[in-house]
């Protein structure tokens, strides 16, 4: 037997994913760009439907409030997408609301100011405005470290073997809302994580016409039939004496959204009144903008790689971070009950269909604002229920978590010390985060419980975030542990020609603000 050679059993390092069929800056056909344009749509309907219709009904809203809410959050989706896509980093990237902005909005809703008002209608229109004001205040971190360049500094200590954790944490860490959800109701759950896995992966060959149209579209034909079963399961009268939480995760009809929402409505800034300020409020939800912040970076990362672009430079970075800012700054003017973040589920659809092309995301984010307007059209593909999405979501953010470790390809992972830093860091991401969970569950406060409120909501909410757990310990790891004579084993060598916009030609293809506005925005 021929001894075997050593590019037998091993893969070169690639700047750029290979095995994608459109990448950043190239274009589907416009039939198949619209179409996945609506694909995206749909994916990003779960997190805005969910955030307003867990916290609207604590605020003392009715399905109407509910209604609005998920109307207006989904405006400022396709707006802030549309922002991000143009003038920000230019990665096709969704920009939608966050989990992480619901501990310290909770912590609002809660407050003693608040809750012995009577007036359900009032207490929802007071607590409406005190969340606006808080993310009004609390925006300026973003605002301020992205266009002042400061995240950029902060950037330049990032090294592959740091941001493995974060980037990976990204997919993983949201775990609790993808398999959890769906074992809330595994006759319509199991159904559709197993169609999709076979439509994306084992039927992607299939074509017609020469166009893959099941992989293409896996997602939609998948929720189609499964959404279809679940109307048949709800119309039958299969839930009809099941309990109300089981009603609520497996029927068709639960949401009321559709019988709420009005023709046609226009979301716009104070809709609900002037925002009300408070220090506290607004020093807690400052700690969902930094969790955002970080969630984000990893998030930005992870499509760069599944739109097979460069790594964003930091420049590029700190300039998208702002812009998010701007961002969250117009959730608070209109009232969204969330900040923004990049939508992680869209980022592994993106590998999911093998097309990363930032127009395809730009037509989505039309859709998301066409919808948002068109009350009744848009809350019918609202209605859908979560735990469809949850199932979805097994896949996608396990794609999103291993394009994480795909970084683990420029350094070297025979070394003890990367070793060390990778896996402690993604444990304590994971084990410190499901620690404030848990305990959270069972006291019904978080893990910090002072007689200072805003200290509480600040800690709770930094720790209650994976990615942001995980950039704590590996980037200070990484540049306390005999940094000055691991660069090689670091991934420095490669990672270099990234740190500065200038560094690699592909930059100015994939990151050049268009219009011609590096003129007066020149790359740093």
């Amino acid at each position: 037997m021929d001894p075997i050679k050593p590019e037998e059993i091993s893969h070169p390092p690639m700047d750029q994913l290979q095995g994608l069929e459109y990448c950043i800056d190239s274009n589907p056909p416009w039939g198949e760009a619209i179409a996945l344009g609506f694909e995206h749509y749909i994916l990003a309907l779960g997190t805005a439907v969910m955030i307003p219709s867990v916290l609207v009904p604590m605020m003392g809203g009715d399905d109407g409030d509910k209604v609005r809410v998920v109307q207006t959050l989904l405006f400022l989706q396709g707006v802030n997408t549309l922002l991000q896509t143009l003038f920000g980093t230019r990665l096709p990237t969704v920009i939608g609301g966050s989990y992480a902005f619901m501990v310290p909005i909770i912590s609002i809703i809660k407050d003693s100011s608040l809750t012995r008002i009577e007036d359900p209608q009032l207490r929802f229109l007071s607590t409406m405005r005190a969340v606006q004001g808080a993310i009004i205040v609390a925006s300026s971190v973003q605002i301020i470290l992205g266009f002042s360049q400061m995240w950029a500094i902060c950037a330049r200590f990032f090294s592959p073997v740091g941001m493995v954790p974060v980037i990976a944490l990204t997919g993983f860490g949201l775990f609790n809302i993808g398999f959890p959800v769906v074992g809330n109701c595994v006759e319509i759950g199991v159904p559709m994580l197993i169609l999709f896995v076979i439509f994306s992966q084992y039927l992607k060959n299939f074509q017609f016409r020469q166009f893959p149209v099941v992989e293409r579209f896996a997602l939609l034909i998948a929720l189609v039939v499964v959404w279809a079963y679940a109307h048949l399961l709800t119309a039958s009268g299969a839930y009809k004496h099941r309990p109300h939480q089981t009603q609520v995760n497996c029927r068709t009809d639960m949401s009321n959204l559709i019988s709420s929402a009005p023709w046609i409505k226009i979301p716009y800034p104070l809709q609900w009144g002037a925002p009300s300020f408070d220090a506290g409020h607004a020093f807690a939800m400052m700690a969902a903008v930094f969790v955002s912040l970080i969630e984000s970076t990893g998030a930005f990362k992870a499509a760069a790689r599944l739109a097979s672009a460069t790594p964003p430079p930091p420049h590029v970075l700190s300039r998208g971070i702002g812009w998010q800012g701007i961002g969250i700054l117009l959730n608070g003017l209109f009232g969204t009950l969330s900040g923004s973040s990049v939508s992680v589920e869209n980022i592994g659809l993106l590998g999911s269909t093998r097309v990363g092309s930032r127009r395809v995301i730009q037509i989505s984010a039309g859709f998301m604002i066409f919808f948002s307007m068109l009350g009744k059209f848009g809350a019918l593909f609202a209605s859908i229920p979560f735990t469809i999405f949850a199932a979805v979501y097994c896949v996608l953010f396990g794609l999103v978590a291993s394009v994480g470790l795909s970084f683990l390809q420029f350094t070297n992972m025979n070394s003890l010390r990367n070793l060390f830093i990778v896996g402690v860091s993604l444990f304590l991401g994971l084990s410190i985060p499901e620690y404030f969970r848990d305990f959270t569950m069972k006291a019904l406060h978080g893990p910090a419980h002072t007689n200072a409120g805003w200290f509480n909501d600040f800690l709770n909410t930094i720790f209650s975030s994976s990615p942001m757990v995980a950039l704590m310990v590996a980037v200070f790891l990484d540049n306390t542990l005999d940094y000055k004579e691991t660069a090689r084993d670091r991934g420095l060598p490669w990672w270099a020609k990234f740190r500065t916009f200038k560094g690699d030609s592909r930059n100015e293809e994939f990151y050049t603000l268009p219009f011609n506005l590096n003129r007066f925005f020149p790359p740093s």
